[in-house]
């Protein structure tokens, strides 16, 4: 069972379609030795100033300030005029010890030296191009040409300090003004510390940080960029602390293939890589993005206003530190989050350059295909933990958690397929609650694709699908977990890779995905059920059809004629089947309709009712046709027990002993009836009244 299940994994892995392969690429990395520290704020007097010329528009920009710190900027100010510099590049590049500090006063940097298109050997740097057109320089040649595709480069600087001498982020601002990849790059610049700043309007990243042990990023604003607000990249010992990101085509935080200290371990681990806290993310397409976002400690933070609140996953190849795993969400906010801007896609607005798609208007152009409406992704981690946080709001989910199969990474070791989404716990959250107390439910608490092993949840989570889930046992979490899935449930797991092909280069949003504005019948769950529904019901029909008419030929009424040379005992017989027959028609009938409705409104108690239901028609059908035709009516009894096991797993309790969810067993078997079923109904095939007359009874001449 086991080998056939991965061989179904591997057929599923082939289906994920060419345009997810798109993300965030980078050269090849290392992650960091670990032994370096998180840098602490150093509050003495600057070694460097930088600052503008322009002493009346600097004037405007603290009039407002408290008086000391107006009076110490202007003190600055005129050291600044003297001493200082006019472009944080120029400051960085002066940088000739580790321990230094840059000071920036209020303004507005454009860095113009920066921004002029690369010459000479620049132009002409022997290094591929990613799926997104810019090339992936290595160290060495982001150190030939720092500009080639950043506004700022602080590369191999140690325990440098940027922060800005304002009141908050924006008083002082680094704008790219879409001319660069990346506004702030910080590659192996272990220590580096910025604060107080705002970075903004790049065709990727505002703040980027590489390779890099040791970082904090402090009261720091990002926004407007195609991809990421932050990203920061196999790195260890950082913190986000009060920061914001806003208008990001994917992830506002992305602190992504962070250092992968934890592979290997339980629940239990000595400590997190990157700590993330206090920081508010909204109105991007995704809050948090966690691609490879390993040892990750997030808590008290706001996600809000965005796509989807927070996603972790190990769908990207070529990102270090894959599978994911041990990210701890903790006492985080995560609410209302149900932009949908894929309309800037449909509308032709994110086909234009992006310094006209009007991102300072509100405009996001996503980058990535995900359920808008969603507070959390989990798409094939592990050992992650949620405990404590309050979601609510939510349109279509609270959490998301559904496996990827290894291939999708670039991993093609067949016994490492099934290795994702397992031992996952999700504790003591607070759902459909809002910040006065006031009811604000998510449509569902818990939307789980059935795969992985040793998943759990608290015991009074609301609406979920599937119905049941298996409960974190707090005397005993090692033990808790409940279901051992190697593979989502089918339908779900067609409806994952149909949604997975979506693409922003070329605007393509796959239609009966209800990701992308499919709804009711149009949603591809809903078309697989009512395609099913047709073809069981048609069958129903003519079995329904076939023993009315036999009843009627032996007397109907279940007392023989004069002269029907048919006893009384066997007609009553034929009665009591057709009968079977009939009920279980009604009711098989009612589940196929209702199979329908719950797909088209995605509820899961629906679903399993429907089973119970046809289950009823398979029973009673396999018992009025066991006697004339055994092996058919046996083999349609099993069917019937295989959808009642089925509405039992979804409805009661996940039956935690087989690798298989019984919709794959009765799904298969279902698919051999039908085969059997047509041909038992087939004309000339049988003989119908011999094949269907009870026990014992005679046909008059």
């Amino acid at each position: 069972m086991r080998k056939f299940a991965l061989i179904v994994v591997l057929a599923s892995g082939l289906l994920l379609p060419g345009g997810a392969a798109l993300a965030h690429e980078e050269r090849p990395v290392t992650f960091p030795d670990g032994t370096g520290t998180v840098p602490v704020l150093r509050t003495g007097e600057p070694d460097l100033l930088v600052c503008k010329s322009d002493k009346a528009d600097f004037e405007r920009r603290i009039a407002n300030f408290p008086a000391d710190l107006k009076a110490r900027n202007l003190d600055l100010f005129a050291k600044c005029q003297e001493k200082g510099v006019r472009h944080l590049q120029e400051a960085v590049d002066q940088v000739d010890r580790p321990g230094m500090t840059i000071a920036l006063l209020p303004g507005l940097y454009r860095e113009e030296p920066s921004q002029s298109a690369p010459t000479g050997d620049c132009a002409n740097l022997p290094a591929r191009r990613s799926d997104w057109g810019y090339q992936i320089l290595s160290y060495e040649q982001q150190l030939q040409c720092p500009h080639n595709q950043n506004l700022v480069a602080i590369l191999g600087k140690r325990d440098l300090q940027i922060e800005g001498a304002g009141a908050g982020p924006l008083d002082v601002v680094v704008d790219a003004e879409y001319r660069k990849l990346n506004a702030i790059r910080a590659d192996r610049a272990d220590g580096v510390y910025f604060r107080n700043l705002t970075a903004q309007r790049t065709t990727f990243n505002s703040l980027y940080v590489l390779e890099t042990d040791g970082f904090v990023i402090d009261r720091v604003l990002t926004r407007w960029n195609d991809e990421y607000g932050f990203l920061t990249f196999a790195s260890d010992h950082g913190l986000y602390t009060d920061c914001e990101a806003y208008g990001n085509g994917d992830g506002g935080l992305y602190p992504g293939s962070s250092s992968n200290l934890n592979e290997g371990r339980g629940h239990d681990v000595p400590r997190y890589a990157i700590e993330i806290r206090r920081c508010k993310s909204h109105d991007n397409a995704l809050g948090y993005s966690g691609t490879a976002g390993d040892s990750l400690w997030v808590h008290d933070n706001e996600f809000y206003d965005n796509m989807v609140g927070a996603t972790m996953d190990s769908l990207w190849p070529s990102h270090p530190g894959l599978p994911q795993n041990h990210a701890r969400f903790e006492n985080n906010k995560i609410y209302d989050n149900n932009r949908d801007y894929y309309r800037h896609t449909r509308d032709g607005t994110c086909a234009k350059p992006p310094a006209e798609r009007g991102y300072e208007r509100g405009v996001v152009c996503s980058q990535v295909g995900v359920p808008p409406g969603t507070g959390v992704i989990v798409a094939g981690g592990n050992y992650n933990v949620f405990a404590g946080n309050q979601v609510w709001g939510h349109r279509r989910a609270a959490f998301q958690l559904f496996g990827v199969p290894a291939f999708i990474r670039g991993e093609n070791d067949l016994a490492k397929q099934a290795d994702t989404s397992d031992h996952n716990r999700y504790e003591g959250n607070v759902f459909g609650v809002g910040p006065a107390g006031e009811r604000r439910p998510n449509g569902l608490d818990v939307w789980w694709d059935g795969q992985g092993t040793g998943n759990c949840w608290q015991g009074d989570v609301g609406a979920s699908s599937p119905a049941v889930l298996p409960v974190c046992a707090a005397a005993a979490p090692a033990l808790s977990g409940g279901s051992n899935r190697l593979l989502a449930e089918p339908v779900k797991l067609v409806k994952l890779y149909l949604c997975a092909d979506f693409s922003a280069s070329e605007a393509r949003l796959p239609a009966g995905c209800d990701w992308f504005g499919a709804s009711g019948l149009g949603k591809v769950e809903a078309q697989l059920a009512l395609g099913g529904s047709v073809v069981l019901g048609l069958l129903a029909g003519l079995f329904w059809w076939r023993s009315r008419r036999i009843a009627r030929q032996y007397g109907g009424g279940g007392e023989t004629s004069p002269g029907s040379g048919v006893a009384a005992g066997p007609a009553a017989i034929g009665l009591r089947r057709h009968r079977l027959v009939v009920a279980g028609t009604a009711a098989g009938a009612v589940g196929l309709a209702l199979d329908v409705v719950a797909a088209a409104l995605g509820s899961s108690a629906q679903a399993g009712v429907a089973l119970l239901l046809m289950g009823a028609w398979w029973l009673c059908l396999g018992a009025a046709l066991r006697a004339g035709r055994p092996v058919f009516g046996w083999s349609t009894i099993v069917v019937g027990v295989l959808a009642c096991a089925d509405a039992f797993d979804r409805l009661v309790y996940l039956i935690p002993v087989i690798p298989l969810g019984p919709g794959w067993i009765r799904g298969l078997v279902t698919g051999f009836w039908v085969l059997c079923a047509v041909v038992v109904l087939a004309p000339g095939r049988g003989r119908a009244a011999a094949e269907e007359r009870p026990a014992g009874a005679e046909v008059s001449a």
